[in-house]
């Protein structure tokens, strides 16, 4: 089979399955879940190593509204299992492309109340279109990578 032919076989495979994507395996699911044995209240370094975010992030999420976090006796900030789990659904959202001004509308329409449900659904089933094109893209990207591995004569399997 030559270059082109190869080619061809892949992107045909990647469009004949584009839309459908596999099912959530469990062991992704946990990953969008709290540890059941968080702490009531952390410090923004334990929530800044828990996330992976920096602190510098965690304060500017703060700043601008994504999450609210209260405050310990000594006026430090304490987030609790609810701020823990918005800082979750936002960096989720973030990993897939959605602009925090978009993150901001979507909250801002959640703190406005069960009306702004239609809206929700739109805006979530626009992000989803996106988040497919760039699976389509990353495909296509994986496609080129593996046959040019395949061209030096390595494998392209794992």
């Amino acid at each position: 089979m030559n270059a082109t032919e190869l080619l061809a076989d892949r992107r045909q495979a990647i469009l004949d399955h584009r839309s459908e994507l596999p099912p959530v395996e469990p062991d992704l699911l946990h990953l969008l879940e709290l540890p059941g044995d968080l702490p009531e209240h952390l410090s923004i370094a334990e929530a800044a190593e828990l996330t992976g975010l920096t602190a510098h992030t965690l304060r500017y999420y703060e700043r601008i509204g994504l999450v609210t976090v209260g405050r310990d006796a000594a006026g430090y900030r304490s987030y609790d299992p609810q701020a823990m789990a918005r800082i979750v659904f936002v960096t989720r959202l973030r990993a897939s492309g959605m602009s925090i001004g978009a993150i901001s509308h979507y909250l801002e329409l959640v703190h406005q109340g069960p009306d702004t449900e239609p809206e929700r659904l739109a805006l979530m089933q626009e992000h989803r279109v996106s988040i497919q094109r760039q699976l389509r893209e990353l495909q296509l990207a994986l496609a080129v990578t593996d046959y040019k591995i395949t061209v030096y004569g390595g494998t392209a399997a794992p």
